[in-house]
């Protein structure tokens, strides 16, 4: 029986909207919103089927970095390697219409990430108008404000994910001195104003263990965490290969979540990029996601910083159908075994061959 990824997609947003509800069962707010939003999300299913019927394969999931721009200056920041040019960043207004066009095509999820995306607050508040869609957005805790709170009280399509390294010792290595204890404040300020939120935590093959711990996990259900993202690391150049999780990493990344979703009932455990043999290889390039730099490039993924159109200049259709994108899908890259890390980081030069050719 051949793979039907849209299928695939399909049963995995029901997945996480069952997970969701079960979740956040005691927040009426919430509880209404997702009511609301898998209505939603069905609606967006049958409008990507109808493109798959035309031959159209629409993902569910975009990312969207508003900005190259931080306020801190973390050690390995990635968005900082590859993209350190603050001009000609995309307008609300163009942010606006990208969102309007993923609506119209059967997007459900847009993950607005950065650079540090509170710095976009006009960006947000264009994304807070577009309830038929779920905006993670991935923050590193430092600029909430009493403004930002009303906002995703009032907004609940908006759920804040706060970047968190491990215990203090550990974060405030990476992001800067003082920066847990607000991180702290943050999520006890949302706890205090029953907002959702979530966190995001990086892992390797040398912290793994530790951010899986009953402590870690005890402290952030403690602070009324309700979803936390375990991001892969992915090198930015050689000399950082051996931070990437192998085959054994996210098998133990993956039981270990089995275990968590079972003890902590309340709270919702996701992996990106997950697993790629259930889904018969990466999920980028347009397969199940593709990602929108702060200028407007269409990208594979955010670890693979290529493009060849822009979305100034063509719709998101014709992005998803650029000749980067449709190289990558078609000619095997994506389903290519690798060790660890990123595929698309393993063939970047494959890559890079492919925006040679015109």
């Amino acid at each position: 029986m051949s793979f039907d990824l849209q299928n695939y997609l399909a049963a995995g947003v029901e997945d996480i909207l069952k997970d969701a509800a079960r979740s956040c069962i005691r927040n009426p707010k919430e509880s209404l919103f997702l009511l609301k939003f898998s209505k939603h999300a069905k609606r967006a299913t049958k409008i990507r089927q109808k493109y798959g019927e035309k031959g159209q394969n629409v993902p569910v999931f975009l990312i969207a970095s508003i900005t190259s721009r931080c306020n801190l200056n973390c050690i390995g920041c990635y968005s900082r390697a590859i993209d350190n040019d603050s001009t000609n960043q995309l307008s609300a207004e163009e942010w606006e219409d990208i969102f309007r066009q993923a609506k119209e095509m059967g997007i459900s999820f847009i993950v607005i990430a950065g650079g540090e995306p509170m710095l976009r607050d006009d960006v947000i508040v264009k994304a807070s108008n577009f309830p038929e869609i779920l905006f993670p957005v991935f923050t590193n805790g430092t600029l909430l404000n009493e403004g930002n709170l009303k906002l995703f009280d009032k907004s609940r399509n908006l759920v804040p994910v706060l970047s968190i390294e491990g215990d203090e010792d550990v974060t405030d290595l990476r992001r800067g001195e003082g920066i847990y204890k607000q991180l702290v404040d943050s999520m006890e300020a949302m706890q205090k104003n029953n907002i959702i939120f979530g966190a995001s935590v990086t892992f390797t093959n040398r912290n793994l263990t530790s951010i899986l711990s009953d402590e870690f996990i005890d402290e952030l259900h403690d602070l009324g965490c309700k979803v936390v993202f375990f991001i892969e690391y992915v090198p930015l150049n050689e000399k950082t290969m051996d931070l990437a999780p192998g085959d054994d990493e996210r098998k133990q990344l993956f039981g270990r979540i089995g275990e968590l979703r079972q003890k902590y009932t309340d709270m919702l455990f996701m992996s990106f990029p997950g697993d790629e043999k259930t889904s018969e290889g990466c999920l980028a390039a347009g397969r199940g996601f593709f990602h929108i730099n702060s200028h407007g490039g269409a990208e594979p993924c955010p670890a693979s910083p290529y493009s060849d159109v822009n979305v100034k200049d063509t719709s998101l259709i014709e992005a998803l159908n650029s000749n980067l994108f449709k190289s990558l899908r078609d000619g095997g890259i994506l389903m290519d075994d690798h060790e660890g890390g990123c595929v698309l980081f393993e063939h970047k030069e494959d890559v890079e061959r492919l925006l040679e050719v015109k």
